[in-house]
């Protein structure tokens, strides 16, 4: 039987075992797991581990076409042509991205304080969508907003195909 975890990776967190900084070492204690895909230290959310190499690439391969999920505060108050323009493809250095599932949203109630704290400019807002993709370039999603206009200033990642960040605590990990 596969192991399968569902970890909530703090901000500034390096999404692999070994190395220098904070870690995944620092938050799991199981042997032999390994992260599907990569989360980078700048973002937070739901990481799935596995042991099982085949579904490992299952999930991770752009081929196979797995929705990822991601809650994202904006520099800026997003526009309708913005978000239209991320919801038809958007053309970046490595080309155009695939359509993007994009509904602006309010700040979720939920959501847990990120340490450092997101910076605040007086007199520029800040908006939230949600956008759901199927590719995993490196950074795509920071890079397609910054695109349109409103650069990422947090990115958490909520759902992977069929698993969900749900009540998971900052820093702490389920057995699926």
């Amino acid at each position: 039987m596969a192991k399968v975890v569902a970890f909530n990776k703090p901000f500034g967190v390096i999404c692999q075992f070994s190395g220098e900084g904070d870690t995944l070492a620092n938050y799991i204690d199981i042997p032999n797991i390994y992260p599907v895909g990569r989360l980078d230290k700048d973002s937070e959310g739901l990481v799935i581990l596995t042991d099982d190499g085949k579904l490992q690439n299952k999930i991770s391969n752009p081929k196979n076409n797995k929705t990822k999920t991601y809650l994202v505060q904006l520099d800026g108050d997003i526009t309708k042509e913005a978000i239209s323009d991320l919801k038809a493809g958007v053309e970046l250095k490595d080309g155009l991205t695939k359509p993007a599932f994009v509904k602006k949203i309010y700040q979720p109630e939920w959501l847990w304080d990120r340490t450092p704290p997101v910076r605040k400019r007086l007199l520029i807002p800040t908006s939230w969508i949600e956008i759901s993709i199927t590719e995993g370039r490196n950074r795509q999603v920071r890079r397609m907003t910054a695109n349109v206009g409103f650069p990422t200033l947090r990115l958490i990642r909520i759902q992977i195909d069929q698993w969900k960040l749900a009540s998971i605590k900052v820093g702490s990990y389920v057995s699926l």
